[in-house]
């Protein structure tokens, strides 16, 4: 196990490292630079600010001082809007917040996705079965940004059970989690109910059945692992489009998340905290596929081979 782990790492590393050069490419290509405005600056001031934070250095020290920046320190280095505060200060500071929601959201996503979808494989074609893929169905058709405007219209505005926005108590948490997770947990009760139904028409659970062992032992020791092998690949980029998926919630809740810094970076042109965040997300999506790679060798050794 532990030689599969490090075949993992040693793919991930690179990756890893291919995308801060790629981030930083991609940026500094874009048309104009971090203090163009519509006033034009004057040249010598222009000069000074570049001086300032390197940019007039030849790219290829630019991208090598980064990159060590973000290996050596995890330093993503100063931001280009707010001369007092550094980019890893900014992201410190949203991203507390969106990790809870996100991890929340992504909690109610697998325990009420993967329960309805086994509920519904085991009760197949009853009204149960027919209730569940009716809702999960309804759930996926409707993504945050749609689901979080419902929300606020109906339980702020309303009824007046819930706060519209901000981030001072577990009462804020409830209309952010239901937005976030709402779409995830429909496809993750398809992909269990379809993953189920094919595990319990298998040999290995007739042998199961046919020794007389109970359905909820065979449910739970035979036929859920195995079945939890297609639930799992979706699961880590799933919590990833979580985190992602954060811009819609900050904007529709003010609740003072990473993706209000990502939005307001890219109107300000602030590149040092764009590439930041996007670092910072795809080093999560790397690590994520990486934890999904391990599991699947844990719960198959055939996959380690």
């Amino acid at each position: 196990m532990l030689s599969y782990i490090l075949k993992r790492l040693a793919i991930a590393v690179p990756t890893l490292l291919l995308l801060i050069v790629i981030s930083f490419l991609l940026m500094h290509s874009a048309p104009g630079g971090p203090f163009t405005t519509e006033r034009e600056l004057p040249p010598q001031v222009l000069a000074n600010l570049n001086a300032k934070y390197g940019l007039d250095d030849p790219l290829w020290k630019q991208i090598s001082s980064y990159v060590w920046g973000i290996v050596s320190e995890f330093d993503f280095g100063p931001s280009f809007v707010y001369k007092d505060r550094s980019v890893n200060e900014i992201i410190a500071q949203g991203f507390p917040i969106t990790l809870t929601y996100g991890l929340l959201s992504f909690a109610v996503a697998v325990i009420v996705g993967v329960s309805l979808g086994v509920a519904a494989a085991m009760r197949h074609n009853s009204l149960l079965d027919y209730a569940a893929v009716g809702v999960s169905i309804g759930a996926q058709v409707l993504p945050n940004f749609v689901m979080a405007p419902i929300l606020v219209l109906v339980f702020t505005l309303w009824l007046g059970w819930l706060p519209g926005g901000g981030w001072q108590g577990p009462e804020y948490w409830i209309m952010p989690v239901i937005a976030l997770s709402t779409s995830f947990m429909a496809s993750i009760a398809r992909i269990t109910r379809s993953s189920m139904l094919e595990v319990l028409t298998s040999n290995h659970i007739r042998t199961a059945r046919a020794k007389g062992l109970p359905e909820r032992q065979v449910i739970l020791r035979h036929a859920l692992k195995p079945a939890m092998l297609p639930v799992i690949s979706y699961l880590g980029p799933a919590f990833v489009a979580m985190i992602t998926g954060s811009v819609v919630v900050d904007i529709y809740f003010s609740t003072g998340g990473i993706g209000k810094a990502f939005v307001d970076s890219a109107l300000n042109r602030d590149y040092a905290v764009m590439m930041g965040v996007t670092i910072l997300m795809g080093a999560l999506t790397i690590f994520f596929n990486l934890v999904v790679d391990i599991l699947y060798g844990w719960i198959d050794p055939k996959i380690r081979y």
